[in-house]
Formats: C-alpha cells, sequence, structure tokens
C-alpha cells in the first residue's frame, strides 16, 4: 500500500482559502446626511403677499419600516413655543410647548405622529393638536419639547420624515384650499367676492394670532386630500395662486363665516 502524501497539502490549501476569503471582506461605510440649511424662525403670516403659503411636501401611501400602517411625508419641520404657549390650540385644548404635541395642515387631531430628524436620525412620537404651519417650505409645527427630543432647537428648521402611527386614513374626509391671508380684512373681502364668481363655497377664517388678527380666505369643500391637491393646482394654473390644502375639522372654528 502507497502511503498518502497529499493530506498535509490539502489542509494548506484549504487554510490559505479561508485566509483569503476573510481578508476580501471589508466594512461599508455609509455617507452621514447633509445638515440642513437653517432658516430663521417664523411666527405669522405674511401680511404683504396674499400667496405666500407652504408647499405640502412628498408624499407616499407605502410607509417604510418600521411604520405599521399607512402614511409617510417628508419635508422641513419647525417649532413653536412663546408667545404661543398657553394659548388654544385649534383643537380647542390649551397648547403646552412643554408637551410631545405638533402642529400640521392635514392630519386630523389626535393622529400620533413618529418624526425623524433626517440630519441626526433621532427621533420623537407627538400628537396633532394643531394646524399649521403657515410658512413657506415646512411641514409641520413641533412644540418645544418635541423639538429638544430631535435636537432642532438650535437649527430652528430641520429635514424630518413623518410617520403615522396607527390605522388612520388621513387622506378621508373634508378639506379646503387656503389662498391668501391678509391684516386687512376688507382686503380679503375683495379676493372673497372675486372668486366667488367663480367658485363656491368661499368663506374667511379669522385668526388671532400672538402678533394680531389675520383673516384668512379660503376656497371650497373637497372630499378626499388627492382631489383638494388636484382643485388647489387648478387654482395655481388659473388664478396664478400658490395654494395649500388644509383639513375642515369636524367642529367649525370661531371665526369662519
Amino acid at each position: 500500500m502507497r502511503p498518502i502524501r497529499s493530506l498535509p497539502y490539502a489542509w494548506l490549501l484549504l487554510a490559505a482559502l479561508l485566509a483569503g476569503g476573510c481578508a476580501a471582506k471589508r466594512p461599508i461605510a455609509s455617507q452621514p446626511p447633509a445638515q440642513p440649511s437653517a432658516t430663521p424662525e417664523a411666527t405669522a403670516e405674511s401680511a404683504k403677499k396674499s400667496t405666500e403659503v407652504a408647499p405640502y411636501g412628498k408624499r407616499s401611501k407605502t410607509p417604510p419600516a418600521p411604520a405599521p400602517v399607512g402614511y409617510t411625508e417628508e419635508g422641513n419641520a419647525s417649532w413653536y413655543g412663546n408667545p404661543f404657549n398657553g394659548r388654544r390650540a385649534s383643537n380647542g385644548e390649551v397648547y403646552d410647548m412643554y408637551k410631545l404635541t405638533a402642529a400640521h395642515r392635514t392630519l386630523p387631531f389626535e393622529t400620533m405622529v413618529r418624526v425623524t430628524n433626517l440630519s441626526n436620525g433621532k427621533t420623537t412620537t407627538v400628537r396633532i393638536t394643531d394646524r399649521g404651519p403657515f410658512v413657506d417650505n415646512r411641514i409641520i409645527d413641533l412644540s418645544l419639547a418635541a423639538a429638544r427630543e430631535i435636537e432642532s432647537v438650535g437649527p430652528g428648521v430641520v429635514p424630518v420624515r413623518l410617520e403615522v402611527l396607527g390605522n388612520v386614513d388621513v387622506t378621508a374626509g373634508f378639506f379646503t384650499v387656503q389662498v391668501g391671508a391678509f391684516r386687512d380684512r376688507a382686503n380679503a373681502e375683495h379676493l372673497r367676492d372675486r372668486l366667488s364668481l367663480s367658485y363656491t363655497p368661499i368663506f374667511i377664517q379669522q385668526y388671532d394670532s400672538p402678533d394680531g388678527t389675520f383673516y384668512r380666505v379660503r376656497v371650497g369643500k373637497v372630499s378626499g386630500e388627492d382631489t383638494a391637491h388636484d382643485f388647489g393646482e387648478q387654482l395655481r394654473a388659473k388664478e396664478g395662486f400658490t395654494p395649500f390644502v388644509v383639513r375642515l375639522d369636524d367642529a367649525k372654528p370661531s371665526g369662519v363665516n
């Protein structure tokens, strides 16, 4: 019988292959998110332009994990504290800037929303209690407490992703399109009268802000958020407005006529 001489060589060859395979595996570094450019905090609507309003951001009906259902949105978040602290929010309760709440233009009241700061990955969960923000290029206004949790107090405005938590159909219900906001009620009435020749219903909502009273001109009562956005685009094309969509809440707010 001939002796087996190839066994040590086979073991050496196998060890070399294993060592080479491990050495070939390299970690892949991910790029950190870019820092947003901060803008000053705004607390009231401009009286100089009736069309100074906010776009409604990127929307998707398929949420990323781990949001359980529904709806996501990306855009900029601001925060609000004094002098709004202690005033009535749109849902009727007193705004407390030390609680985890937020303002959104179209999400139903009591909706729970996970907010992620895309510049640092910090998250917070807030309850929608108020309407806003009525400032260009922002999709949500956070309470001071929520802004602290995602470290956005210093920057003032940060890029965020919103994820609705729970079984909430956020696109159902009635919506209207805001086309102007004025300090002078006569200007709001002039716009209402002009638009009433072509559109109905049209109403003026009075808003008593810490910076004074504003009169918001809103057009239509539209079923479904997508349809409301389509209507807003028609107003943009025909009338030259930069409109935005606002949910019509069940309780008619004071000052609406």
